[in-house]
């Protein structure tokens, strides 16, 4: 089963994605991107913010590699697996998030999330792309102005939190639970 993770799911993608993850935040991460906010002028964010993109893709791509006959044969149902390789890719992404910010970490988690779930009713090319129209809308949408033209979050836009906010880590957490439980059962559903 350990040559299956490797070589046919290929688990081993996650932790370069995860160094690549550091590697652009740490060169080009605080470089600015403009974004058209619909709320009012003309927003910009951090390279670094898009980059949980990145493992999401990294992740959907391990699941989305499968040799049907394999697991239904094989003794340890593999979604067991699947659960603790993105248990593991969420524990990674905060050690890297020591890094490059606990934001990023709390993001990856989120986005990680939110694409288990979209995987869960349509497949892996569409819950990546999910978890980038997320963090896009976010930027759009979710930035409010005060009178004097700063500008702040909407209670709902949870990638733009501050790395502090006690809220958003436990709605990300709660989240990444619940988007664990269903994934776990749609791998069961398809592998049985």
């Amino acid at each position: 089963m350990n040559r299956y993770v490797i070589t046919v799911r290929r688990w081993w993608t996650v932790p370069l994605a995860l160094v690549l993850l550091v590697l652009v935040s740490g060169t080009v991460g605080t470089s600015e991107v403009p974004i058209p906010s619909l709320t009012g002028a003309m927003a910009s964010a951090h390279v670094d913010y898009f980059t949980p993109v990145v493992i999401v893709i990294a992740v959907m791509y391990s699941l989305e590699r499968r040799l049907p006959s394999a697991e239904s044969t094989a003794v340890v149902p593999v979604h067991r697996f699947d659960q603790i390789a993105v248990i593991l890719t969420a524990v990674l992404a905060h050690g890297a998030g020591l890094v490059v910010g606990l934001d990023v970490a709390r993001n990856i988690t989120l986005v990680l999330a939110l694409a288990l779930l979209t995987w869960r009713l349509a497949n892996e090319a569409t819950a990546a792309a999910a978890g980038l129209l997320f963090l896009i809308l976010n930027l759009m949408l979710g930035r409010a102005y005060d009178a004097s033209g700063h500008a702040s979050h909407t209670w709902w836009a949870l990638a733009l939190y501050p790395a502090q906010s006690v809220g958003a880590w436990l709605v990300a957490a709660a989240l990444f639970a619940v988007a664990l439980k269903v994934s776990a059962t749609k791998r069961r559903g398809v592998s049985s």
